[in-house]
Formats: C-alpha cells, structure tokens, sequence
C-alpha cells in the first residue's frame, strides 16, 4: 500500500516537530539565585578585561543577611557555587599581590568588616569543602550602610577598578589594580 505524498510529507513534518518539542521540555526554569557576571573594565566594548566574577545572586525574600550569610563563618559569597574571580593579569587585591588566574572568593562576614578570602581551590560547590590551607589572600574591607537597598546580593566595579559588593544596605568596597 502507498501513502499520498501529501499524506507522508505531512506526517514526517507533525514528527519532527514533535521531536522538538519533546526536546524542549527538559529545560529546567530559572533559577531562584541566577548566575550573573561582573567585569572590570565594566564595559562590553573592552574585550580585554582585568577582572572577571561569575557568581550566583541570591536573594533576601524578607530574611536578614546573618540567616545566608552567618556572622564568623565561611560563606561562598553568593549562592551555589562557590563565587569565582579571574585575574587576567597579575594584580594588587586590596593591598596584597596576587598573580593571574582563576580563584574561588570567600568572605567571613562581621558586623564592622569583613573578610575577603582568594583560594586556590575552584569549581566547588559553596563553602562545604573550604579548605584555609588553599588561602591565596585575606583582606578586611569595612562595612558601610547605604541608604538604597538591594534584595539580591550584587557584585560591581567602579571606574576605577574597585570592586564593590552589596546586599540590603550592607555595602564593601575591595581596591583592585594592576
């Protein structure tokens, strides 16, 4: 027995659209604490960029910061993952020498500072495996307040290549230069 033409193009055209579909389905949706990046220089006409975070933003959905990010504790700074910072050249983090290359940031969150921990140790799953012995560099940065308030927790540079981190009123400022 033979098909139509008609008959036989329409059915392979329903199958493999089908097959798409099917396909499809197996994206997961978003997020709750997306992957973001952050680069200095900031903007995406500069290819040759001096720094670069891949982090993940978790949010505060009316929690304090001390309930994700716990006073005197290791956190992964973000969420996920733990946070990681590339230098593509040899740089000054905060005062301290540090060569190019990719390390995992950590911070120890107080009331009036905080500190910022390079590691050595990358592609880690948060703060679970931290480990103080892989320790690159540890810098304090003050706490300041501001006046706005972020309910993602958020990582930027400024012109001049400090690298500023923020959640609630809660904001860091860490130098960063060649």
């Amino acid at each position: 027995m033979t098909l139509p033409k008609a008959f036989s193009t329409s059915f392979l055209i329903a199958a493999f659209l089908t097959s798409f579909t099917l396909v499809g389905q197996n994206f997961k949706p978003l997020d709750v604490s997306p992957m973001d990046a952050a680069t200095y220089p900031s903007s995406h006409r500069i290819s040759k960029k001096l720094v670069k975070v891949i982090y993940s933003r978790p949010q505060l959905k009316g929690r304090p910061i001390e309930s994700l990010a716990p006073n005197g504790k290791v956190w992964r700074t973000g969420a996920n993952e733990a946070t990681e910072i590339t230098f593509f050249k040899d740089v000054t983090f905060g005062g301290k020498p540090v060569k190019a290359g990719t390390y995992t940031l950590f911070t120890i969150p107080e009331k009036e500072t905080w500190t910022i921990i390079l590691n050595a140790e990358v592609d880690v799953w948060g703060a679970y495996s931290y480990n103080k012995n892989k320790d690159v560099a540890r810098v304090l940065a003050q706490v300041n307040k501001s006046q706005d308030t972020l309910e993602s927790f958020s990582i930027a540079f400024d012109d001049e290549g400090t690298m500023h981190l923020g959640w609630e009123t809660l904001r860091l400022a860490i130098p960063i230069s060649e």
